[in-house]
């Protein structure tokens, strides 16, 4: 187990906002957790954040909690049936390297989630999404330790409580029996009774990628990306390659100015809000669900608030993409997470005034 005292944390968050974790582990096994837990007085209080990319956190001040940061590697084929690849990486492992992989293996799937930064290990926490795809459509299990006795545990799909951007993970514990328990005892888990976040620290993620794989087309730009090039029959490569072209396009490289990637969710709502809204604001852009709900783009209502270009101290919205908030300082004199946070809810006090929707932040605030 390796602890750092007094470790900068500038280099491990893309918004690059200077900040100092009073210690650091480095997590290069699930081993390294439990020595953590083991050893007064650092395991005894159990106050920990998880660090992976550093890609959805705005950090506002020193880290007092112990920060684990994940880098627990490996990619294999843990099994393989007639339907299905399932293959398995490590929490430390870079998503965005993992899709690519999975390709070079002849695993597809994977490929509309390509380019989305940050690690493996955080991809269910977030249920991360794009293009038509969640990670709860490929995801098959996990592996995580219980902070609580240092106990391994696994979870399935329906245990992990998937939504949008949204799981098990991100919800406050309200349970006090261990992990293991709980999850014999219910089989699925709950945001409201099984919450996991501070409690669990997630080691491994297991994929599940259909070999009769179909493309996933639906969104607009994809179509728009295929019918530029004319192919009528894409690969899985195909549209990774389009993913990556569009999203950088559209988005800034974090190691070219610093930023979270999209820093608002598209928010949801029911097919007569959405009409009451269109009635107000012809032009508002909104993608029908599933479920019978509206998708409202964030981005756009932004951009109609006169936000995209403006800024607060050091953090600006990003004006090629009014949903991305991004850093206009540089080394010592980078946005401070109280300036992102700032302009983060004043763009919020715009588009609740102008279009009664309350948007929430993707990035979680340290």
């Amino acid at each position: 187990m390796l602890v750092e005292k007094n470790a900068p944390l500038q280099q491990y968050n893309t918004f690059g906002i200077m900040a100092r974790a009073m210690n650091l582990v480095r997590v290069q096994a699930p081993q390294d957790i439990r020595d953590f837990l083991a050893q007064p007085p650092l395991g005894a209080s159990r106050q920990v954040v998880v660090l992976g990319g550093g890609s959805n956190i705005v950090i506002t001040g020193d880290v007092e909690p112990t920060v684990f940061k994940m880098e627990i590697m490996g990619k294999r084929l843990v099994e393989e049936t007639d339907k299905h690849y399932i293959i398995e990486v490590g929490a430390g492992e870079v998503w965005h390297e993992v899709v690519a992989w999975s390709l070079a293996q002849g695993y597809p799937g994977l490929e509309n989630l390509a380019l989305i930064p940050g690690t493996a290990g955080a991809a269910p926490v977030q249920n991360i999404g794009a293009y038509g795809v969640e990670l709860q459509d490929r995801f098959d299990s996990l592996d995580a330790i219980d902070l609580s006795n240092g106990e391994h545990f696994s979870l399935q799909a329906a245990q992990c409580a998937f939504g949008y951007r949204d799981s098990v993970f991100k919800h406050a514990p309200a349970e006090t029996m261990p992990l293991t328990m709980i999850a014999r005892a219910t089989g699925v888990a709950e945001p409201r009774g099984m919450g996991l976040a501070g409690r669990a620290v997630i080691t491994h993620v297991r994929l599940r990628l259909a070999k009769d794989w179909k493309p996933e087309l639906g969104y607009l730009d994809l179509a728009r990306k295929q019918a530029e090039k004319g192919i009528a029959q894409p690969t899985a490569q195909d549209i990774f390659d389009w993913v990556v072209e569009i999203r950088r396009a559209k988005l800034p490289d974090p190691a070219q100015i610093g930023n979270a990637g999209s820093f608002f969710k598209n928010p949801q709502v029911t097919a007569d809000q959405c009409e009451d809204i269109i009635a107000r604001e012809p032009k508002i852009v909104h993608y029908p669900m599933l479920d019978g709900s509206i998708k409202l783009a964030a981005g756009w209502m932004i951009d109609a608030c006169g936000w995209r270009g403006k800024s607060i101290g050091k953090a600006g919205v990003y004006d090629r993409q009014a949903l991305v908030l991004v850093n206009l300082g540089a080394g010592e004199g980078s946005v401070t997470g109280g300036e992102v946070v700032t302009l983060a809810r004043a763009i919020q006090t715009s588009v609740y005034e102008r279009f009664g929707i309350q948007l929430e932040p993707e990035p979680v605030v340290w």
